[in-house]
């Protein structure tokens, strides 16, 4: 997208003023709202001089007040915009390569790592799962390759278990993309630990969901489990794990008008039955 010759100039001032700690906290603030005016910010924010160390720097400043006592509304909105930027790159074809490489996305871990439920802690938390479902977004199997060498996966269940609607919203959806990959479905399934462990935190939130009747969850929920029964040793363990209320009629009201997700339900169950027919 082009923009005009006055906001681009802006955007270059904006840049600079990120080196001055004076004015770093409104040049924060304006570069995150208008990094989807301008397809080049990303380029920008990763080669100008000295702008990535600023925005880890910002990252890492709140790590010693990560409690409720000192993490403030102002601290978190501060650092959420320092991740909106870092999200930016992660979202640039030709910058999310470079960010992995420079193992940028491990210092968000401390803020998924974060129990702590007031506000200002979850948006921490749903801002950073941002910049990680970025980073999964175009299917790249070396972003993949990545989060599987780190402790991703458990980091995302337990933001599935205990999160907002929203932040599990986007944790399952980090998990259902790794599952969408070939080495990230085996890796999953490659030990009954890790099967369980996914397995367990999606049966409860199914078993959550009879209540909540959360759409948009039970979409990515029936996803996962479809991708799953891809696998033979992960399809037999179903067979005897998978929820009731994904085989009775507890979710019919729910997806009457969702086709797609009840095509997916659908071929699950026969995935799951012994007579394995494609479900058009």
């Amino acid at each position: 997208m082009r923009i005009p010759q006055a906001d681009e100039k802006k955007i270059y001032q904006l840049i600079l003023d990120l080196a001055n700690p004076a004015l770093r906290e409104q040049a924060l603030l304006e570069l995150s709202k208008k990094r989807e005016q301008f397809d080049d910010l990303a380029l920008i924010l990763w080669h100008a001089y000295g702008v990535m160390a600023i925005l880890l720097q910002e990252i890492t400043n709140v790590y010693p007040i990560l409690t409720p006592d000192a993490f403030t509304t102002a601290v978190s909105n501060r650092v959420c915009n320092a991740l909106a930027l870092l999200q930016c790159v992660a979202s640039h074809n030709e910058t999310r390569g470079l960010l992995l490489n420079a193992h940028i996305p491990l210092y968000l871990y401390p803020f998924l790592n974060s129990t702590f439920k007031p506000k200002p802690f979850e948006y921490l938390r749903l801002t950073s799962l941002g910049v990680i479902g970025a980073l999964v977004k175009n299917d790249n199997p070396e972003v993949i390759q990545f989060l599987l060498s780190t402790e991703i996966i458990p980091l995302c269940l337990r933001i599935m278990e205990t999160g907002s609607e929203l932040s599990k919203t986007v944790a399952i959806f980090i998990i259902q993309k790794i599952l969408m990959d070939d080495v990230g479905l085996a890796y999953i399934c490659q030990t009954y630990e890790r099967f369980y462990a996914v397995t367990t935190v999606l049966n409860n939130m199914v078993i959550a969901i009879v209540e909540t009747q959360a759409v948009r969850l039970l979409k990515h929920i029936i996803r996962c489990y479809l991708r799953l029964s891809d696998n033979p040793r992960a399809r037999e363990a179903l067979r005897q794990c998978l929820p009731d209320a994904l085989r009775d009629a507890s979710f019919s009201e729910a997806l009457k008008d969702d086709g797609p997700t009840k095509r997916c339900l659908a071929q699950l169950l026969v995935n799951l039955s012994d007579n394995v027919v494609a479900v058009s």
